[in-house]
């Protein structure tokens, strides 16, 4: 399991003289060795690398130093890597930190990569000792500043692991002046014995990427073995994990701290940061928060915009640059949707003058349902409900699910009470913790119970659990009885309304360990629920991606059209107000080739277009997709049929064609003019009023600022696409065409592109693209019209297009021997398990009826999949917790397994999931649709 940050890029710089220790410096070069390596940038000076062993103090380290060499003082930063990881990590991010006008010293922790020594866990007398010393090497650097002598002006970053120990530092050591500590913890014991309940998969997964409990300090394998066998955590063990966590210098750290958290991230939350930042700005110093979309669980962990950041704030408080906007006080990044190849979600962010915590400006709401509620803690607590997938989901498959709003959380029924607020009149943003209080009782001295909210759709069956978080809490003297204040997860989520939500108390979960013994819990509620809405916090406007390539809008010909066949208008059939709300139906639609009685470009084609879709038009060269698509704009005539837009049928210059936006083939912008008469001089042309425009949202779209008013001769070609969307959004069309959006787009530039797509439709409106890019359209569209040769193949939902098999891949994080593919293999519900390269193709048995399990089929960005009803009330109840089908059913004595039912039995067999998904791509299904002719 690997917990390091994919990188804290072009870190930078700050001072405030300060020392607490002054360590001697008993450090001893035994091998340096010279190497030149390229800086990332042509116009940076090429960055010097000397590796170095250490020994410090019986304990050897392996170094590396960068620096671009010279006469010039300058700050230095020390690197810190994550845990299971080494110095080679963070190399990259070193040489952009060096490039940039750093002293950069890297190096492997205690018992990782070349470094000696057992494990610590940043153990203040080991680890963190260490660094002081490494400090102590710097300051002896010709070419690293110092505030006095043996004070070098020196800043951390690190992720995980190495986060704490940059926080660890900052309160040891009064030499290091600023920090960016990222996705890590502020109270170890918090963090692995939340509420007094064993994180044992966690824990586990520490144990094991750090080598074994052998590399560890005798006593923390002591400690660990103690607690895995009891399954609760006693004060002893507490105590080692706090007196190795930054909590325990809580009040030395004074340094100006920027705290990056993961918002999916079940091993250190985002209370972890809140604590951080209380207790810091508490000491007088600048904190800062920013809540990334990512975490140890998955998801996007936004490197570059980290990087960019992190670089801004050593800016200011290393170089003392004052003129350096280190950005908001508070950011949150919001999330819309996910990529589903690489399990990057799409984002926005939102941002607050001040920090909001956790509790900000909390709303009630009454939970209905029987006030009293009894159920089970099973024997041996088995089965357990599921909420996240620790060490599973940082691969990406997991974690794209949830963001998908797909849960792979299981709740068994009776095992957990559930508690449901009224539908939403209007949307909810919760940013921050809900709270509510509940009594409970239970037949046991002790009861553990798991918290959780769940977002329910307005049928009931859709059911997610954000971020797949819960809260674990033991109550002690339960036997009794005892009035209990539950604080849930962290998280920042957004309730649609006509969506309520659902508290649900479970006795049970997979990475946690509950009492053995079997017992009865019975919760009353005693309180509404509580949640946090952090007004303050509000999302930034969409920014469209800023070099994309399409929508100049060949709308400029339909303005032509408008303007040209304005006096000539023909009789046309009048609306049809059943498709007022339509945006698109094709009816029999015909079109023959020129000066051909028998050869058609299009011939007998219908389909229909809904609101919110993203439609991918395909089909190979010489299908009729653009020549459909000219017809749908009006700039050529059907020979038969009829098209629809709103109700409205299509003929050149139709009023109706102003709700329409489309691109064609490239931007037509006149060279003298500026940016600004461009868009002005497009909207005149339409004849269309003025208001009409959302001038103003086009120009923020553009984002080109003072450019605007420069000659569009003068600008460069990602300003022309900036303008060229900026003029395509103009009005605001219901109905946007693209043909071949992605032509000469690079693959950052494809993915923005799929971005826009996603987010257009999602407010309501319709996007149809003609793409030969399949992979894009498999991620990008809802929906897929296949034609050949003129013809329809096929319509309907990507998902039913694509799941035409009943084979899921199993990716495999590590290979699996042979017994372990047979145990999977004679799973009830499969058929086959046979291995291929780095992963096993599952094919499930055949569902005996319609309905009675789910279809490996991916669902795209803009949906998920959907489920028929279970075959009896228990399964209603297991289904609740996610919109797939979350238990095996059974019809006629054969068992059905779920895509999640499935992973359930992979976790308990350990098999090393990467990622599990329908083995058949759109590739494969189009080829079939069109017997390869493309």
């Amino acid at each position: 399991m690997d917990l390091r940050l994919p990188g804290l890029r072009g870190l930078r710089r700050l001072k405030h003289p300060r020392r607490w220790l002054a360590a001697t410096a008993a450090v001893v070069v035994l091998a340096a060795a010279g190497t030149w390596t390229a800086a990332a940038s042509d116009t940076k000076p090429p960055v010097h690398q000397t590796d170095r062993t250490m020994a410090l103090d019986g304990v050897k380290l392996d170094t590396s130093y960068f620096t671009t060499g010279g006469s010039t003082r300058r700050p230095a930063v020390l690197l810190a890597h994550g845990f299971g990881g080494s110095k080679e990590d963070v190399r990259k991010e070193a040489e952009d930190l060096a490039g940039d006008g750093y002293a950069v010293l890297t190096w492997s922790a205690r018992g990782f990569g070349k470094s000696t020594g057992k494990i610590g866990l940043n153990d203040p007398s080991g680890e963190v000792k260490d660094v002081s010393k490494l400090i102590d090497w710097l300051a002896k650097q010709p070419d690293v500043e110092l505030d006095k002598p043996g004070d070098p002006r020196v800043g951390m970053a690190g992720g995980s692991y190495g986060g704490a120990i940059s926080l660890l530092a900052a309160g040891y050591d009064d030499r290091v002046d600023a920090i960016a500590p990222a996705i890590t913890y502020w109270n170890l014991a918090d963090a692995l014995f939340p509420n007094d309940v064993f994180k044992k998969l966690w824990a586990g997964i520490f144990i094991n990427s750090g080598g074994g409990c052998a590399k560890f300090e005798p006593t923390l394998c002591r400690m660990y073995d103690r607690v895995a066998e009891s399954g609760k955590p006693d004060a002893q063990a507490r105590a080692l994990l706090e007196a190795r966590s930054p909590s325990a210098v809580a009040t030395r750290i004074n340094v100006p701290t920027l705290l990056l958290q993961g918002q999916t991230d079940s091993l250190f939350p985002l209370g972890q940061a809140d604590a951080a930042e209380k207790a810091i700005r508490a000491n007088g110093a600048p904190v800062d928060v920013d809540w990334i979309a990512g975490g140890h669980d998955g998801g996007d962990m936004e490197t570059g915009r980290v990087q960019a950041r992190v670089t801004s704030w050593f800016d200011r408080y290393l170089k003392d640059d004052k003129n350096t906007d280190t950005g908001p006080a508070f950011r949150v990044t919001r999330t819309g949707g996910v990529d589903s190849t690489d399990g990057a979600a799409l984002l926005r962010g939102a941002s607050g003058s001040a920090y909001p915590g956790l509790e900000s400006d909390p709303r009630a709401f009454a939970l209905t349902g029987r006030r009293e509620q009894s159920f089970a803690n099973p024997a041996g607590a088995s089965p357990p409900a599921i909420s996240a997938l620790p060490g599973l989901g940082s691969t990406g498959g997991l974690s794209q699910l949830s963001s998908l709003g797909i849960g792979v959380s299981l709740d068994f029924p009776g095992q957990y009470a559930a508690f449901d607020s009224a539908p939403l009149t209007t949307g909810l943003r919760v940013t921050g913790s809900p709270t509510v209080t509940v009594h409970v009782k239970s037949t046991s001295d002790d009861a553990v119970l798991f918290g959780k909210v769940y977002d329910v759709g307005p049928s009931g069956t859709q059911q997610v659990l954000p971020s797949q978080l819960v809260t674990p809490l033991r109550v002690e003297g339960a036997k009794s009885g005892k009035d209990v204040t539950i604080t849930l997860p962290a998280i920042d989520y957004d309730v649609q309304s006509g969506h309520h939500l659902r508290l649900v108390l479970a006795s049970t979960d997979l990475g946690y360990a509950s009492p053995a013994a079997p017992a009865t819990y019975t919760v009353t509620l005693k309180s509404d629920l509580k949640v946090p809405t952090a007004p303050g916090v509000t999302t930034a406007a969409a920014t469209l991606p800023s070099w994309v390539w399409w929508l100049p809008l060949a709308g400029v010909a339909i303005a032509l059209a408008l303007l040209l066949t304005g006096r000539r208008r023909t009789a046309t059939a009048p609306p049809a107000p059943e498709l007022a709300e339509v945006p698109l139906q094709i009816t029999d639609l015909s079109k023959r080739y020129a000066k051909s009685a028998d050869r058609y470009a299009v011939r007998d084609l219908s389909f229909r277009v809904e609101k919110g879709q993203v439609l991918g038009l395909l089909g190979p060269n010489g299908a009729g997709k653009t020549t459909t698509l000219r017809m749908l704009m009006g700039l050529i005539k059907p020979d038969a049929g009829e098209i629809r837009v709103f109700g409205h049928a299509i003929r050149p210059g139709a009023p109706v064609l102003s709700r329409v936006g489309a691109f064609v083939e490239g931007a037509g912008f006149l060279p003298h003019l500026s940016g600004r008469e461009n868009l002005e001089l497009y909207w005149q042309a339409t004849g269309r009023p003025p208001e009409d425009a959302h001038l103003e949202e086009a120009l923020e779209i553009a984002g080109l600022g003072d450019a605007l008013a420069r000659a569009v001769r003068t600008y460069s070609q990602g300003m022309r696409q900036r303008l060229a969307i900026a003029q395509a959004m103009l009005g605001l069309p219901d109905l946007l065409i693209l043909d071949e959006p992605t032509n000469g787009l690079d693959p950052p530039q494809i993915r923005e592109m799929r971005e826009v797509m996603i987010r257009y439709a999602a407010a309501g409106r319709t996007v149809i693209v003609s793409s030969h890019l399949l992979a894009e359209v498999e991620q990008s569209c809802t929906h897929l019209v296949v034609m050949d040769r003129g013809r329809l193949v096929q319509a309907g939902p990507v998902a039913e297009i694509i799941g035409a098999e009943d084979t899921l891949l199993v990716g495999l994080a590590t290979d699996i021997p042979e017994p372990l593919v047979e145990k999977v293999a004679a799973l009830p519900g499969v058929e086959s398990a046979i291995r291929t390269e780095g992963a096993l193709l599952v094919r499930l048995s055949a569902a005996p009826q319609r309905g009675a399990g789910l279809r490996p089929s991916a669902a795209p960005p803009q949906s998920a999949p959907s489920h028929d009803g279970p075959a009896d009330e228990q399964l209603q109840a297991a289904a609740h917790s996610g919109t797939l089908a979350n238990a095996t059913r059974e019809t006629d004595g054969t068992e059905t397994l779920t895509a999640a039912r499935l992973l359930v039995e992979l976790v308990r067999l350990e098999v090393p999931v990467s990622s599990l998904g329908p083995h058949r791509r759109l590739e494969d299904a189009f080829l079939t649709l069109i017997g390869g002719s493309a």
